[in-house]
């Protein structure tokens, strides 16, 4: 996660959040966080010293990741995070399970190339013709599609079975998802499209 990706977040979702040591990256790059969330642990004394006390909001319980712990108590139309892919695979991992579990919580993961958000059960997105779209089901799940080049009308698709990756727009994009639990991957060029398509109203 460079500063330019702290730049681009910020200029979509200006109110700035970090989960525990993404608050050392904050600093770093000139920005102090509204809230700092999480068990601390990556957090030293010299680090905290740099944090009004008021803004760091710790919590202890060790059975969720701290993107779930700072997800989970922010308030927010919508939610753009950075610095949870990329690096260890695990830590991805429960980022995507994070995003399927607070799906109520719309928010986009942003990653040196590619996004990634859990789709609402009805979705529209003005793409280009030609441009990739990844379906990635993280349970069994069916619905229909416009605007791909392989529609998904009619499939079952599961994470341990046929999933969607790779596929194509050819203009707007439609889903309607039967249920939840559908993650879609772009081009991180759409940022601003997949936050106008998903943002709470």
């Amino acid at each position: 996660m460079g500063r330019g990706d702290l730049e681009l977040a910020l200029s979509h979702a200006p109110v700035l959040v970090a989960a525990d040591s993404g608050a050392i990256t904050a600093l770093d790059a000139g920005y102090m966080p509204q809230a700092v969330i999480g068990d601390l642990d990556s957090l030293d004394a010299e680090a905290l010293a740099r944090l009004p006390a008021e803004r760091v909001h710790r919590i202890t319980e060790q059975d969720s990741t701290d993107f779930d712990k700072a997800l989970r108590n922010i308030s927010a139309p919508v939610v753009v995070g950075i610095g949870f892919t990329g690096g260890r695979l695990d830590h991805q991992l429960a980022a995507l399970n994070t995003l399927v579990r607070l799906s109520s919580r719309p928010c986009v993961l942003l990653g040196d190339k590619d996004l990634v958000f859990h789709a609402p059960r009805s979705l529209q997105l003005d793409l280009f013709s030609g441009e990739r779209v990844s379906l990635f089901p993280m349970h069994a799940i069916s619905g229909r599609s416009t605007g791909l080049k392989w529609p998904i009308n009619g499939l079952a698709l599961a994470p341990d079975g046929l999933i969607g990756t790779s596929n194509q727009a050819t203009g707007a994009m439609t889903l309607e998802l039967d249920s939840d639990g559908m993650l879609v991957m772009l081009p991180r060029t759409n940022l601003a499209e997949v936050m106008r398509a998903i943002t709470l109203p």
